[in-house]
């Protein structure tokens, strides 16, 4: 019997979720969204216009971290 498939999701830390594709993602209010891409960027930080897909708006951020005196 073969194993299970198992879906590869990459956190970046500094930008999106990637995932192995294709994938559909169900939204709050149960609207669903497909992607045929082998990878998916998803959204992690909110700011994206193309949400839930990632369009790199948090390299836009500004970011508000003091720099040392």
């Amino acid at each position: 019997m073969p194993a299970d498939p198992v879906t590869r999701v990459v956190v970046t830390g500094e930008g999106p979720l990637l995932v192995d594709g294709p994938l559909e993602v169900e939204l709050p209010g149960g609207a669903r969204v497909r992607s045929d891409r082998p990878v998916v960027a998803l959204c992690a930080c909110g700011n994206s216009r193309r949400y839930p897909f990632c369009d790199t708006s948090h390299r836009r951020r500004v970011r508000t971290r003091q720099e040392p005196s």
